[in-house]
């Protein structure tokens, strides 16, 4: 990376009346509190995976549909991909518009940190690193719903644990 501090528009593909409407939907969306729901064993004995907004796919997958979303602002690639536990820099594509992916390519952990996931687990600050991980687009706007596998319905927790499982 030239500088350590680029700046990404993320409305660049907005034209001049979108980019206002996004803005004010921004600023005038709810701060809803988080839902929390608490573990239901210690994190030292839990099965944890990782969930990315960053539209990581791997190199052998096909990418993130980048061009629909630049042909069309208001859509977003509703897909996932699965990421396994052991993927590197070298095997990743990243094809998120919004944001900066060339420091992905230097180093996933700043959109999937599986090596710090690996090193709780082998100093026992979690059960176990998950065999799986997940990676949507973010900032999807206007896009529907997430597409999850028809037989996991909605929640993405249950389908987690579910995987977690196998």
């Amino acid at each position: 990376m030239d500088s350590p501090h680029r700046v990404v528009d993320s409305y660049r593909y907005l034209n001049p009346v979108s980019r206002a409407i996004v803005k004010t939907m921004i600023a005038l969306a709810p701060r809803d509190p988080v839902p929390w729901t608490p573990l239901l064993r210690p994190l030292s004995k839990a099965t944890v995976a990782l969930v990315s907004t960053a539209g990581l796919s791997m190199l052998a997958d096909p990418p993130f549909d980048a061009e629909g979303e630049r042909q069309n602002p208001w859509w977003g690639d509703p897909s996932y991909r699965v990421i396994p536990r052991a993927a590197t820099e070298a095997g990743i594509a990243a094809s998120h518009l919004h944001i900066e992916t060339g420091y992905i390519r230097q180093d996933l952990d700043v959109a999937l940190p599986l090596r710090r996931l690996a090193e709780a687990e082998a100093e026992g600050r979690i059960g176990r690193v998950a065999p799986s991980h997940y990676s949507f687009m973010g900032d999807t706007v206007g896009s529907g719903r997430l597409t999850v596998p028809d037989h996991f319905g909605q929640g993405w927790g249950v389908f987690l644990l579910y995987r977690a499982h196998w």
